[in-house]
């Protein structure tokens, strides 16, 4: 089975978590575009869906499947059922890293606003500790240097992505070479640093359930 035969079979496999009738949050990513793609085939079931991108809203769109602003969204309900979206790397407590794609600040606000993540993955994302993917900070332009000295600080070497720009206008600065033994500690230590968006551990809004993908079939990790 190829890494993409397992990424659609997870995709697949996510619809059970997709309640009828509800708001449903959608991730980015290749991965997260084969779940959109699945979802089209109940898309008459649902009330809507919150993009956690413009590049997912405009494939959402592109299926015929409602897309909400995720404020209007609240204004209806308390909260979103589920939030489905794929991950760069995952570990054994299921902390994971995101943001290859740019978008993990919107991604982590859909995530805060939805009752479960289940996060779809192939198996080639489980690692023991955080850190084999570069982990992505979105910054503020002017706080650019500041965020790449204290990177560079905790041992990692930070990198601007060249020639991107997020959905929110802000640049993405990925720091290679970290090894993350507490991912909580290294999420909230990045947070607090002034011009500092938000960074790509997702501890806080880590995954309830991980679908990951393997030659065998798809096991489910709660």
């Amino acid at each position: 089975m190829t890494q993409d035969e397992m990424k659609r079979k997870v995709a697949e496999a996510a619809l059970e978590y997709v309640v009828k009738g509800s708001i449903v949050g959608v991730g980015t990513g290749s991965t997260a575009n084969m779940f959109i793609d699945a979802l089209a085939t109940m898309k008459d079931d649902i009330r809507g869906t919150v993009a956690s991108s413009e590049a997912t809203a405009k494939r959402l769109a592109g299926h015929g499947i409602p897309v909400l602003d995720l404020n209007d969204a609240l204004k209806q309900v308390a909260s979103l059922s589920v939030y489905i979206d794929g991950a760069d790397e995952f570990d054994t407590g299921k902390n994971l890293t995101k943001g290859g794609g740019g978008a993990l600040t919107r991604e982590k606000i859909v995530a805060a606003a939805s009752d479960k993540f289940i996060c779809i993955v192939d198996e080639t994302k489980r690692v023991k500790h955080l850190g084999a993917f570069p982990l992505p900070i979105e910054v503020i332009p002017m706080a650019r240097e500041l965020v790449m000295g204290i990177a560079a600080g905790l041992g990692g070497k930070p990198v601007v992505r060249e020639g991107f720009i997020t959905d929110n206008g802000n640049i993405i600065i990925d720091v290679h070479g970290l090894v993350i033994t507490d991912a909580r500690a290294l999420e909230d230590s990045l947070n607090s640093v002034p011009g500092v968006v938000t960074n790509g551990i997702f501890s806080h809004q880590g995954a309830d359930v991980v679908l990951m993908g393997t030659p065998n079939g798809v096991e489910t990790i709660h």
